[in-house]
């Protein structure tokens, strides 16, 4: 594969060689005005200044040398590119693609899954308690793969997207875990938490919809009754605020910080 890049590489070099020099072929070159002109104006200067000239001839002579130096002067280079430059280099570039493609099928491999990836996987996967959020997804994503229906697979997927700050693969590990078991209320709160990080900390209508769920099923759910607090609140809901929060508040330990914070916030709120 690296011989394959190396001549992928080459031949896009080749490529942009060959467009700036053909496209170049039309550029006409101006030669550079000639210093005959200025050295005259000089000349005259110094002869003026030593008294040969009086004004008169010196202003008709200076004219003279001014309208020579204008003369001289020719126009910026141009490119004019012709429809015969565009053919070289429109063929130019796709001779290299075909080229390039040709390489591909030689050195490389196509349709042939990414073996190295594969293989540390395998090797991820015989030492699980080592492995961070990422790759522990990784390694589940190909268990669910072989195994679609496992619900706990994809419920652990789905944990461990949420950990790998991987909030929309996350959800979506939950839901297929929900369509396999529906009564399954942490999932439904997961599902919820994996919304609300998706949407930037925002409780949005599919995310209070899941918390919802979860605590029909489970009202101990006390994550999802966090958040519909929380949502609650943002609508000016005191009333539903303290209908959700009233269970978690009754279970924090009152030196807890979190204890505090949720009364502050309900007694802000009136």
């Amino acid at each position: 594969m690296i011989v394959f890049w190396t001549l992928a590489g080459l031949a896009t070099a080749l490529a942009g060689w060959l467009v700036l020099t053909l496209a170049r072929q039309g550029l006409t070159v101006v030669p550079a005005p000639s210093d005959t002109a200025s050295a005259e104006l000089q000349e005259l200067d110094r002869l003026r200044a030593r008294g040969l000239l009086d004004d008169d001839a010196y202003a008709g002579a200076r004219a003279e040398a001014a309208r020579r130096l204008l003369a001289d002067s020719g126009p910026e280079p141009v490119v004019r590119v012709g429809s015969r430059d565009r053919t070289i280099v429109m063929s130019a570039l796709a001779a290299t693609a075909v080229v390039a493609l040709g390489l591909y099928f030689v050195f490389g491999a196509p349709g042939l899954p990414d073996q190295t990836y594969e293989r540390r996987i395998d090797e991820w996967t015989a030492t699980p308690e080592t492995l961070d959020a990422p790759r522990m997804a990784a390694v589940l994503t190909r268990a669910v793969k072989r195994d679609p229906g496992n619900h706990t697979a994809l419920t652990m997927l789905g944990a461990a997207r949420f950990q790998a700050e991987d909030p929309i693969g996350a959800a979506s590990a939950f839901r297929k875990a929900l369509e396999i078991q529906p009564d399954d209320a942490q999932s439904w709160s997961r599902l919820g938490e994996s919304l609300v990080r998706a949407n930037e900390g925002t409780v949005g209508t599919d995310a209070e919809a899941a918390f919802v769920e979860a605590i029909r099923r489970d009202p101990d759910q006390l994550g999802a009754r966090f958040f519909l607090g929380e949502a609650a609140l943002a609508r000016g809901d005191t009333a539903r605020a303290r209908e959700m929060w009233g269970p978690l508040i009754a279970v924090l330990d009152p030196a807890d910080p979190r204890r505090a914070g949720l009364l502050a916030q309900l007694a802000a709120a009136g």
